[in-house]
């Protein structure tokens, strides 16, 4: 492999954090902001309409909002010639990875010889993509992402939350999951200035409850100000960004007071921040799931009982 990639990217998230950026949470613009700004969404393949998970959705954020790009679509140049369009000459690809697991011949043999389970090894692949920015001939690919207005904030994110089948609490003065027991408790919506920080909030303490074992079952017993504590706020800080993101609100922080045990995990392990990514798109799927579920089932809900008023009145 060219380089050491886990490296390449830790490196970039480290100058982020020591800069007091957090990539996760950028400067987003709003939709048809002066100059141009990104509006937060998912990136995704303009081709394929795949979104983009784990460590690509930061490495992607990071070059759309370097760049001042309004769009989250990308495509390799490949998909762009097949779209009917290209790639405009002299623009610079960003690089993205895919994991995956090779198995040796001599560790298969060796699993035949024994009569055990071959061992693979993982490694990630490299490849290129371009914003749509980048090219031309592909209006028709153009998904640029809308963000949510804030009328409509409540409403959605009230609906992930019922969703999510989460025991959720109103009230004390700190917000928490609690492992255990197995509930979130935030504060009531006055004690905040602004009240789509509650909602933030509630998502991020909603990531942390993903990782009870009745659901993604991530270890959670993790004492206050140890490493794995720190790592586990990584995954509830990046899920809920990429869960805001997903439903159009603009992500923000919620504790950036462990920016100092963030950099202590990623300078001793330069795969940290891949796993966290990895785990923190998992909650986000995972809740974004619940909340689709559960609104096709109201929709055949009410689309059964109009079925049933119909008949009636016929």
């Amino acid at each position: 492999m060219r380089g050491d990639l886990y490296g390449d990217v830790t490196r970039r998230i480290i100058a982020d954090l020591e800069s007091g950026r957090i990539p996760w949470v950028q400067p987003w613009g709003t939709a048809g902001a002066a100059g141009g700004a990104p509006v937060p969404g998912l990136p995704c393949n303009a081709a394929t309409a795949r979104a983009y998970s784990g460590i690509n959705i930061l490495i992607l954020w990071s070059a759309v909002i370097d760049n001042g790009w309004t769009q989250q679509g990308w495509v390799t140049f490949r998909q762009a010639l097949a779209a009917g369009g290209n790639v405009r000459k002299g623009e610079k690809g960003t690089t993205v990875v895919y994991a995956d697991r090779f198995t040796p011949e001599a560790e298969k043999q060796r699993a035949r010889d024994t009569g055990g389970d071959p061992r693979s090894i993982a490694f990630l692949k490299r490849f290129t993509v371009f914003n749509l920015a980048q090219c031309e001939g592909l209006g028709h690919l153009h998904r640029e992402p809308v963000a949510l207005p804030e009328r409509e904030i409540v409403p959605v994110a009230e609906a992930v939350i019922a969703a999510s089948g989460v025991d959720f609490r109103i009230g004390g003065s700190k917000a928490f999951y609690a492992p255990g027991a197995d509930f979130v408790q935030v504060p009531p919506q006055h004690a905040f200035h602004v009240p789509v920080n509650y909602y933030r909030t509630c998502l991020h303490e909603l990531t942390h409850a993903t990782g009870h074992a009745s659901r993604l079952a991530r270890d959670l017993a993790n004492p206050f100000g140890s490493k794995d504590y720190a790592r586990e706020e990584l995954v509830a800080e990046m899920g809920s960004a990429f869960l805001c993101a997903a439903l159009g609100i603009v992500p923000t922080v919620r504790h950036a007071d462990y920016i100092g045990a963030w950099l202590d995990v990623l300078r001793e392990d330069s795969r940290a921040i891949f796993r966290a990514a990895s785990l923190a798109s998992k909650a986000a799927d995972w809740l974004l799931a619940c909340h689709e579920a559960r609104g096709g089932a109201e929709a055949a809900a009410s689309a059964e009982a109009e079925g049933e008023a119909g008949r009636a009145e016929a």
